[in-house]
């Protein structure tokens, strides 16, 4: 029986182009089952209607006041000033064939994403002991879950609406998959390898998956783990750096003429690198970067190269792992280019919490005196992470996800005075540990301690433990993020009444921060790592596009007569 197929093609790695599937012949679990919510087509556009908003066939065109207040300290009152702004969006509603290269596509992100697509693109079913399962793309921010539109007037109750509905958005089930891994398992075999999704499903899928056989990658010995050795099958033959970057941009240029793509987004889900060492110039400016790069320097990394790549053949570029790709040479790169780029590191389940809890405590007048991390996995990840240098990388991403909500109270944490010599802030204990023990696999274990102060002296403990399949908490991400860098290549702006041309968003796109550990954004503004801030401010953004004001949670309505 030929599979069940909506598009009758997938990505072929080996030369960019499509290859048939129809051919391929499996038992299937079942007819087709009922496609999940989160994975269903819907075409029901957003209308505002209102002076400041204007919807053609090509444009959604919205004014919108960007209110603020400058607030100045003085010895006698704190003066603050409202300012507002005003700006004018233009975002393009057809959405872009768009397709997904993924650096690492061989590991547990890589082929449980691209599995998952497959499922749900094909809606093949399958059983566990719980029963048979429908695929879906649940722990997608943009899929799985709503924002607050405004209210019904008959009934006065919040009117809620998918994220994904807001503004045209690629469905996930159209994005062509590729991407390039050190190791040459095509993905069927590494998807057995990395043991994340259940055999019934992986059976059905691997026909599909068993298509793809990733591009060969660049492996520098000295940026990931000793133990990787063993899976460096599969390398680009060049060993000069400036050709990596050449022979990168030719596979990015190739995937997207075979496959008639309108745009590309590129992905790091490949391994932890060691931090680069940050040399005056080497890697300090645009210019020095690409000299570096041509003079071969070993200061610079893999994902850089990457990086680099993607920036000069205008592919949205996202760093899914810690370690510091963004380069200050790499973020003046982007600039000059006018490329995006988006980073670091998947936050998913850990660091997630503890950027809800931190920000609970600080902002419940409590004060944390030392956060305790704690977590063992046994997937690739744990076993790259267990060599030091790879491990510093993930704990330095870890440590600043609490430093904006603790810097933002001076009445539970003391600021340095320097007058007397002080440095540094008051900042809770933090400490951070990883441990590999292939015995669990992809099911990674979190526990942590927050031990904070109350009044008078007294103590709180708080002790959370946390089980999660590791890969199917970060893959949603990965489409999330891919989705949004799509959707902010459409999106323009102008200041008014200046009248200036549209133009695109800053390179840096600090708006994927609500997914990410250690927020990338742009040089000299402040990193904001609380989860419920980074939400608001995503949800704020899609709105003004449809020129709509922020109404946030004050609810007149409730308590007024």
């Amino acid at each position: 029986m030929a599979p069940h197929a909506t598009t009758p093609y997938t990505n072929g790695a080996t030369n960019g182009g499509r290859v048939p599937v129809d051919d391929v012949s499996f038992n299937r679990t079942s007819a087709a089952a009922p496609v999940h919510p989160t994975a269903a087509r819907r075409n029901i556009p957003v209308v505002v209607n209102s002076p400041t908003s204007q919807f053609t066939d090509e444009y959604i065109t919205s004014k919108f006041e960007y209110r603020g207040a400058d607030v100045v300290a003085t010895e006698n009152s704190i003066e603050v000033t409202p300012t507002v702004n005003n700006f004018e969006f233009r975002t393009q509603r057809k959405v872009q064939k768009t397709g997904l290269l993924m650096v690492g596509i061989g590991g547990n992100n890589g082929t449980t994403l691209t599995a998952t697509i497959f499922a749900n693109r094909h809606n093949i079913t399958w059983r566990t002991k719980e029963g048979l399962q429908t695929p879906n793309y649940i722990g997608s921010v943009l899929r799985a879950s709503t924002m607050r539109l405004g209210v019904d007037p008959k009934t006065g109750r919040d009117f809620n609406i998918p994220v994904s509905d807001v503004l045209p958005m690629v469905h996930p089930n159209d994005l062509v998959i590729g991407g390039w891994d050190i190791s040459s398992l095509p993905l069927d075999k590494a998807m057995y390898r990395a043991q994340v999704l259940d055999w019934d499903l992986q059976r059905q899928v691997a026909p599909y998956m068993a298509t793809i056989k990733p591009l060969p990658s660049i492996y520098y010995p000295d940026y990931i783990a000793a133990n990787q050795s063993e899976r460096a099958d599969n390398l680009i033959p060049a060993s000069l750096k400036k050709d990596h970057v050449e022979h990168i941009r030719r596979d990015i240029r190739k995937f997207k003429e075979e496959n008639g793509l309108d745009r590309v987004i590129v992905f790091w889900t490949a391994n932890t690198e060691r931090y680069s060492d940050i040399v005056e110039g080497v890697n300090d400016t645009a210019e020095n970067l690409l000299r570096a790069i041509e003079n071969n320097h070993s200061e610079v990394s893999p994902s850089t190269i990457f990086a680099v790549a993607s920036i000069l053949e205008d592919a949205p570029f996202i760093n899914g792992a810690p370690q510091n790709t963004f380069v200050p040479g790499c973020i003046k790169l982007a600039e000059q280019h006018r490329a995006f780029i988006g980073g670091d590191d998947l936050k998913s389940g850990q660091t997630k919490v503890k950027s809800v809890l931190a920000e609970f405590l600080v902002n419940a007048g409590i004060k944390p005196l030392s956060i305790s991390s704690y977590n063992h996995l046994g997937n690739n990840d744990g076993r790259n992470l267990s060599s030091q240098a790879q491990f510093k990388s993930k704990e330095i991403s870890k440590s600043s996800v609490v430093d904006d909500m603790v810097d933002a109270n001076h009445l539970l944490f003391k600021r340095a005075d320097k007058s007397l010599g002080e440095r540094k802030n008051e900042h809770p204990d933090h400490i951070v540990v990883i441990k590999y023990v292939p015995a669990v696999g992809d099911s990674k274990r979190a526990i942590d301690e927050y031990y904070s102060e109350i009044m008078m002296g007294g103590r709180n403990t708080l002790n959370i433990f946390n089980e999660c399949e590791d890969s199917l908490l970060a893959t949603p991400l990965i489409l999330d993020l891919t989705v949004l860098a799509e959707l902010l290549t459409r999106v323009q702006y102008r200041r008014v009444p200046e009248g200036t041309e549209f133009q695109s968003l800053y390179s840096v796109l600090s708006l994927l921060s609500y997914m990410l550990k250690a927020p990338l954004v742009k040089p000299g503004t402040d990193v904001v790592n609380s989860l419920g801030r980074q939400r608001l401010a995503l949800e704020n953004f899609l709105k003004a596009c449809l020129g709509l004001q922020h109404e946030g949670d004050l609810l007149l309505n409730t308590r007024t007569w």
